[in-house]
């Protein structure tokens, strides 16, 4: 997979950049304090009304606000400041839990109140997300961007595994509302940190709003090989490898574990995650990072599928966790990929739509798992899955052949301008001459 990108040393020297650091430490706390408030919503909800359709629905709840305002979340990202977007947008959050914190302490919380802000928090986490991965290339060098992003997933999944613990110890120890205070908390830090930051990013002159510029930023992508296979592999692994939904099954008749048993399903993948984001984190990020992205989706699918086969509890951990740190792998170097492949006056509206890819596979890849489970049987639903994400890596290394050519050091591409793009000048989004076209070209004819 190559050597490491020049310059960039161990991954975790990124971290000497104090801008950088300030983020990373912030959006740390946040994603913790996110999935506090996911422990304490579920709990919050199955205690009012001891439906499981009641818990399902919040993940349409969530997922909705992305699909309707995702690119346009984008389109806010790449059009105004971001540094003061995500502050506003941090703000917005803050009060979202606060309100939760407020209306459950009074006892005045009802089940709609909770889905409203619920989904009001997901339209402005549709704006927060895109801007928050956008800002960073402002903060590291170009040459350090992989190990940003290899550092920003093991803060998020460290905080996946510590966020859910904390929230039930929170809820158990002091009640549900303060677990919402202290989610609310938690974006009080990123604001700070966003106010103490020195970098003030330039806000690009030629950035369009309003439907022109969602169109540009999919035209962009609908030219772009690269990056739609980066995406589509993404959704794919996420839709096949879903299994999450079925781990009650496996606890209680494929492996036979029980209650115990379930825990130790559900917390594997996440240790896993840990795992391979520390090891990300200390090794060198590979300069073939799209060929990373490929083996890492593949070894995913082939954990999942030895999992669905498994029928020792020992071996069904192990091939879970193994999926876990492949997708954290995946995680680092398809963020990777996308901040260095993407113009910096399109990376908001590229990083919406890739998280729309990233939300979409697991919520519909859920309701397929349980399809093809209630004909075939969990362990095969599962299984062929796992074979269906093995056989969709190769098949697009096979499409997309510039993907694995793909080379971390290769040129940045320049952001497209509308007088450039009206004149249809090289590089701009006109048909001719797509954004990265002579990219593509020289990266798919290279021999190694």
């Amino acid at each position: 997979m190559g050597g490491a990108v020049a310059g960039s040393g161990r991954v975790y020297q990124v971290l000497r950049h104090g801008d950088y650091r300030l983020l990373w430490a912030a959006d740390g706390i946040s994603s913790a304090g996110s999935q506090i408030q996911r422990v304490a919503v579920a709990w919050q909800v199955y205690q009012l009304t001891g439906d499981p359709f009641q818990l399902g629905l919040l993940g349409l709840v969530r997922f909705a606000p992305i699909l309707l305002f995702g690119i346009a979340g984008g389109v806010v990202a790449d059009r105004y400041d971001r540094r003061r977007t995500l502050i506003a947008s941090q703000v917005a959050l803050l009060l979202t839990s606060a309100a939760l914190a407020a209306m459950t302490a009074a006892g005045s919380v009802n089940l709609p109140l909770v889905y409203a802000i619920v989904f009001l928090s997901a339209t402005f986490g549709a704006v927060a997300n895109p801007t928050r991965q956008a800002l960073v290339p402002a903060l590291v060098p170009r040459a350090e961007m992989a190990g940003a992003m290899a550092m920003s997933t093991l803060s998020f999944q460290v905080a996946g595994v510590a966020g859910p613990a904390l929230g039930g110890i929170l809820i158990g120890q002091f009640g549900v509302a303060a677990a919402y205070a202290v989610d609310a908390a938690s974006f009080a830090a990123v604001v700070a940190a966003l106010l103490a930051m020195r970098t003030r990013p330039p806000v690009s002159p030629q950035a369009r709003g309003g439907i022109e510029a969602a169109v540009e930023g999919l035209r962009f992508l609908r030219r772009s090989p690269i990056l739609l296979g980066v995406m589509g592999i993404d959704f794919a692994a996420t839709f096949f490898g879903a299994s999450t939904v079925l781990m009650p099954i496996f606890a209680e008749d494929v492996l036979g574990v029980g209650p115990t048993g379930l825990g130790l399903l559900l917390a594997a993948p996440a240790i896993g995650a840990v795992g391979g984001g520390v090891a990300m984190s200390w090794l060198r990020i590979p300069e073939r990072a799209g060929a990373g992205v490929l083996a890492a989706v593949a070894a995913y699918g082939a954990c999942i599928l030895g999992f669905g086969l498994s029928r020792d509890l020992a071996l069904s951990l192990a091939f879970l966790a193994g999926s876990g740190a492949a997708d954290a792998v995946s995680m680092a170097l398809r963020h990777t990929v996308r901040n260095l492949v993407t113009p910096d006056a399109l990376r908001g509206r590229v990083a919406a739509a890739h998280s729309t890819f990233a939300m979409g596979g697991p919520q519909l890849g859920e309701f397929e798992a349980g399809a093809v489970a209630a004909v075939a049987g969990a362990g095969a639903s599962v299984a062929i899955g796992g074979l269906a994400t093995v056989l969709t890596s190769a098949l697009v290394a096979w499409r997309v052949p510039s993907i694995a050519a793909y080379r971390t050091h290769d040129v940045e591409l320049a952001a497209p301008t509308p007088a450039a793009a009206a004149s249809g000048a090289p590089g701009t989004l006109d048909e001719a001459s797509p954004p990265g076209a002579s990219l593509h070209r020289r990266v798919e004819g290279r021999a190694d």
